[in-house]
């Protein structure tokens, strides 16, 4: 069976400094004995490298990029890493960042991959280039 893993769970495997670290290990371990394959997918990387060159006092590893790269490619070597789904995971991460940084607008080529999405007005470039001057001072700075 095909497990996926949270990236909680990486993040513990890797630090070994981390209370639950040997804990972390051995559940993999028993899991991997069982048959089951642990899987990730490339935001469990994006999310650990967030977390391991995030500097220690903001609750990080404090690591220096080029050591993660290290640290990636053994966890790339170690878990089986299943392709993105998709062209849409990279739209939602786009309007997820977007939500954070309290934008609510995003000007696009393609309105239609983002109208899914509650709480965020397209603007789509075509509509802005045939907008007089004058409409376009309407539009948030």
């Amino acid at each position: 069976m095909e497990i996926l893993a949270d990236t909680n769970i990486l993040i513990r495997r890797i630090n070994r400094y981390d209370a639950q670290h040997k804990e972390t290990r051995s559940a993999l371990t028993i899991l991997a004995e069982q048959g089951h394959r642990i899987c990730i997918v490339p935001q469990n990387i994006i999310e650990c490298w967030n977390v391991a060159t995030r500097p220690q006092d903001r609750n990080g590893l404090g690591l220096l990029p080029a050591h993660f790269e290290r640290i990636a490619a053994r966890i790339e070597s170690n878990f089986h890493l299943l392709p993105e789904t998709g062209l849409k995971v990279y739209d939602t991460r786009l309007v997820a960042s977007a939500i954070v940084h309290g934008i609510q607008e995003l000007v696009t080529l393609n309105g239609d991959d983002f109208r899914r999405y509650p709480g965020i007005k397209i603007l789509h470039f075509l509509d802005i280039q045939s907008t007089t001057q004058t409409e376009l001072g309407t539009l948030p700075k």
